[in-house]
């Protein structure tokens, strides 16, 4: 039987990569970096948690079970990526070989460990091709050609912030910029875009210039949509073929209910 390896962060996007795996007769282990993950992936028989520091670990895990390749999919944010890190002597190691502290760059740190141990890291659409964004309106509301003038700012402040990963969302209103991204992750920023602008915000998500499809895919899902609709948002924005599409017909479904357009646009 095949064996994937999956390095799990929070959110539901391990849960649906298990599912698929498991569907195609792949036998999966589980590496889980916080106690707060879906209590799903802790309860599964193939389960391990390891601090996200403890790289040697981790390695040492993967090899033990014979797996040559694994995908690491789900949010490592950075509030808790610093107040929680311990790191063994290999994780110690790898730290001060980096350049910085930016997500991507521990991330292709961690990357490389695996890759000097024979460990290929796949892509996070890996199993997972039909939940990538599309270019095309998903609801029956569309935007109006107002909406569309702010589309364009939103999409160029949000190309501009991932440029410098400091975040990938941005929201704006009325062709303004509200909210950018920071350390506190996209749901904060929604939150404080409704409570400085009202309602009838746009919420725009882009990939980095250069997402190398193994780490840390944007994602839109339910819990996106519930936000939107909370604040009272216009619509939804996301950059096609380098997003995913999570809970698709249920997002639909509550946008819709809610006058709220969801588009994934090319950029």
């Amino acid at each position: 039987m095949k064996k994937v390896g999956i390095i799990v962060g929070n959110g539901k996007l391990p849960l649906y990569f298990l599912r698929e795996a498991e569907a195609k007769g792949i036998e999966v282990y589980l590496i889980g970096l916080f106690e707060t993950i879906e209590e799903e992936i802790k309860s599964h028989k193939n389960y391990r948690g390891f601090n996200i520091g403890e790289i040697g670990k981790i390695t040492k895990f993967l090899l033990l079970n014979d797996i040559k390749e694994v995908v690491m999919l789900g949010k490592v944010e950075k509030s808790i990526l610093f107040q929680e890190m311990k790191l063994d002597s290999f994780g110690e190691g790898l730290m001060e070989k980096l350049p910085d502290k930016k997500d991507e760059t521990l991330l292709f740190g961690v990357i490389s460990f695996l890759r000097l141990n024979k460990i290929k890291v796949l892509p996070q659409n890996h199993l997972l091709g039909d939940m990538m964004f599309k270019e095309r309106c998903y609801t029956s509301i569309k935007p109006t050609k107002e909406d569309e003038k702010t589309l364009k700012i939103g999409t160029e402040a949000a190309k501009a912030l991932s440029e410098v990963d400091a975040g990938q969302t941005v929201v704006c209103k009325e062709s303004s910029v509200v909210a950018l991204e920071g350390i506190e992750g996209t749901d904060k920023t929604i939150d404080r875009a409704g409570e400085y602008a009202g309602e009838g915000c746009v919420i725009v998500k882009m990939a980095r210039p250069q997402q190398d499809m193994r780490v840390d895919i944007p994602a839109v899902g339910i819990e996106t949509v519930k936000r939107a609709v909370k604040i009272k948002a216009k619509g939804i924005v996301a950059e096609a073929n380098k997003m995913l599409f999570l809970d698709m017909k249920e997002c639909i479904e509550l946008a819709e209910k809610n006058n709220i357009f969801i588009i994934g646009v090319k950029i």
